[in-house]
């Protein structure tokens, strides 16, 4: 009876501890790579480079505004005196001489005979003040003035609120190669009246007969006549020069290149 007794004790006791179910458990996701794109809702560290965006540029127009420079020690090719005069509206943003697009807010200047592209230091006889500025366009073409100069130029050499002052002009570097020649002609004007523009432009025509004649309306109204001679040469553009008179207007030698 001992024993019976004791395996009812242990079959008793067995019952009360049940036994624990399997649960199979994924293995842990491996770590995450560098290039993974974090989630929406995990917030993104902010970088302390700025972006290249952001990193404010100077505008390349202000490279076109900017004074030109010359190298240090340079001296004058060529030097003129006479007056200065400037010019702004109506010219502003018509094409120039040198075919760019004509800012008055630039360190440009017109001159009848320099090459284009030229570095060009103008200086105010009566004030000192003095300026580098780049030959884009031709002009003046009125007695006695012999640069006219933007609305920029103007006022860093004094010559905006006068309007005309007497200037010294040094060339300080050509446009062209020294052996150039240039490409010459003969412009006369301005003629306020078109019938008389046409009237000699017609005479002169039939006078040169190797010369190209053209007529055209400058924008300030008036009307203006360039001769192109023969090569464009700059003897025979001064011959004819020298040789043309007119009522109305002057005659000048102008520089085409």
């Amino acid at each position: 009876m001992l024993i019976v007794v004791l395996i009812a004790v242990l079959l008793l006791s067995s019952c009360g501890h049940p036994k624990q179910a399997r649960v199979n458990v994924p293995p842990p996701p491996p770590p995450a790579s560098a290039t993974e794109v974090p989630s929406p809702s995990q917030p993104v560290p902010k970088s302390t480079k700025p972006a290249e965006s952001a990193i404010p540029s100077k505008p390349a127009e202000d490279a076109d505004l900017a004074e030109p420079v010359i190298p240090p020690g340079a001296k004058p090719i060529e030097t003129q005196t006479g007056l200065a005069s400037w010019y702004g509206p109506p010219y502003h943003n018509r094409r120039g001489s040198n075919g760019e697009v004509y800012n008055m807010h630039a360190m440009t200047a017109a001159h009848r005979t320099f090459p284009l592209g030229s570095i060009v230091r103008v200086t105010n006889v009566k004030t000192g003040s003095t300026a580098l500025v780049r030959i884009t366009d031709r002009g003046p073409f009125i007695p006695g003035r012999i640069v006219d100069l933007s609305l920029a130029a103007a006022h860093k050499v004094d010559v905006w609120q006068p309007g005309i002052a007497e200037v010294k002009v040094e060339l300080m570097e050509s446009g062209a190669q020294a052996a150039s020649s240039g490409k010459w002609a003969v412009q006369i004007g301005g003629m306020p009246d078109e019938k008389a523009a046409t009237k000699l432009a017609d005479h002169l025509t039939r006078r040169y007969h190797t010369a190209k004649v053209l007529r055209f309306k400058s924008p300030a109204g008036d009307w203006w006549i360039r001769i192109r001679v023969l090569d464009d040469d700059r003897d025979r553009a001064q011959k004819l020069a020298a040789e043309t008179t007119t009522p109305e207007g002057a005659v000048f030698l102008v520089r085409l290149d």
